[in-house]
């Protein structure tokens, strides 16, 4: 019986400051859940002697911090770090054939936040290829044969088979929220920027967020406190109002993933929820085609001096981005930009005009596809990521197929403390 893995991420950081002993426990419970299940979903970038490791790092732990009063917040909790983060002591291979000289870098922020915040690093998670699209190994842990989403699939399979109760991701198009969706657990996406993109190899500056997995949604208030620039604590004022974004965005779900949809926004109205249909983003089409346009124009000035010299080691898909990318002119890439700031602007003032505190829309068009190929279709995450506001999945249950169903909140430009109030909330009406 598992006495440690099903603990959300606050009551589990009490326990392990509580005892010197605990923490070697844990680990020992850690390490045979390890063996259970990531030989069947390869999560984690390999390494030897993994758990003597971490054993070792936890002494050091122990003695740094001798007095469990003075313990950091995350004393003793064990992360994953998604490869395209650099980390002291860890290759970074970003999921690629690159040669690793060519892609070291200093320790990225926010893993030295976290650090400093008492955490143990796992291990390396599997990302696709320089985070877009070319899949990695990850198996989605409710089923092998279906893909984990990407590009973030280690780091959220990895939580969702209790390896680590916590995991980096990023997201430049739907990388936090779908992965998080296919596989069961919370995604969070911050307002673009609030956490800190140093140290973590980019794909679209622009538009790069960096985010992170857990399985309890009271715990993204807690673990966003310590990352998030300028976070403040504060209580919901009221209940939220909530939005539904109708119109050719919300037409780009499946029918089955529709159908899911209107069921949890029946649920919520159930619950004593104002849930508002609102048309919003006419213009879906041309708002897709600008965040592709940035992603691609971005990506290929990442990594123009690398692609002259090593073009052969890319993935197809990644070198056609490249290539794609450096067709595209400055001017584009600054029009584009300057709409994306619109694009923020008009969501905001709708749901300030209509008294709308969050968007509700379908974390994914349906559930995960049956195919390792693809890791599916980030559509209904990009315009949320495209405006930069934050973000929120929530496992909501299961489709007759037995596969994890997905809920995306979305909040206004940098008012993440409200919006992971209003998911715990919304979280807790949906058990």
């Amino acid at each position: 019986m598992l006495t440690f893995l099903n603990k959300d991420l606050v009551s589990l950081a009490s326990i392990l400051s509580s005892d010197d002993t605990i923490i070697m426990k844990y680990l020992d419970e850690l390490e045979l859940q390890f063996e259970a299940k990531e030989p069947k979903i390869l999560s984690f970038i390999p390494e030897k002697e993994r758990f003597k490791r971490l054993r070792e790092e936890a002494k050091v732990l122990l003695e740094r911090y001798p007095n469990p009063e003075k313990r950091p917040p995350l004393f003793g909790i064990p992360i994953g770090v998604k490869d395209i983060f650099h980390v002291n002591g860890f290759v970074t291979r970003a999921g690629s054939q690159l040669p690793i000289g060519e892609l070291k870098g200093k320790e990225a922020a926010c893993v030295t936040t976290l650090k400093s915040a008492g955490v143990l690093i796992m291990g390396k998670t599997v990302t696709t290829e320089f985070a877009y699209l070319a899949p990695g190994p990850t198996r989605n842990p409710y089923n092998p044969s279906h893909t984990p989403g990407g590009s973030s699939s280690g780091s959220a399979a990895a939580v969702a088979s209790k390896l680590c109760p916590l995991a980096f991701g990023t997201q430049t198009v739907g990388s936090i929220i779908r992965p998080a969706s296919f596989c069961g657990v919370i995604g969070y996406k911050p307002s673009y920027d609030r956490i800190s993109k140093a140290g973590v190899i980019p794909l679209s500056p622009s538009v790069d967020h960096i985010g992170f997995f857990v399985s309890d949604a009271k715990d993204v208030s807690f673990i966003a406190s310590l990352l998030c620039n300028d976070w403040k604590k504060e209580e919901s004022s009221h209940k939220p109002i909530l939005g539904i974004p109708k119109g050719p965005y919300l037409d780009k779900a499946s029918k089955e993933g529709l159908t899911y949809f209107r069921s949890i926004c029946k649920r919520l109205m159930k619950a004593g929820f104002d849930v508002i249909p609102k048309a919003t983003m006419p213009d879906f089409e041309e708002i897709s085609e600008r965040h592709y346009l940035i992603v691609a124009a971005d990506a290929a000035k990442v990594h123009d001096k690398l692609f002259n010299r090593y073009s052969e080691l890319y993935r197809t898909i990644t070198a056609e981005l490249i290539k794609s990318g450096r067709k595209i002119s400055d001017k584009s890439l600054k029009d584009a930009l300057e709409r994306r700031k619109k694009l923020r602007y008009e969501l905001g003032q709708l749901m300030s005009e209509n008294s709308i505190d969050v968007w509700l829309s379908p974390s994914s068009t349906g559930v995960a596809p049956k195919s390792l190929k693809s890791t599916g279709n980030p559509i209904m995450n990009l315009p949320w990521t495209h405006s930069g506001l934050p973000t929120i999945n929530l496992m909501v249950g299961f489709s007759d197929s037995g596969l994890p169903i997905g809920l995306q909140l979305t909040g206004k430009w940098y008012k993440d403390e409200a919006l992971t109030n209003w998911a715990t909330e919304i979280d807790s009406a949906l058990k």
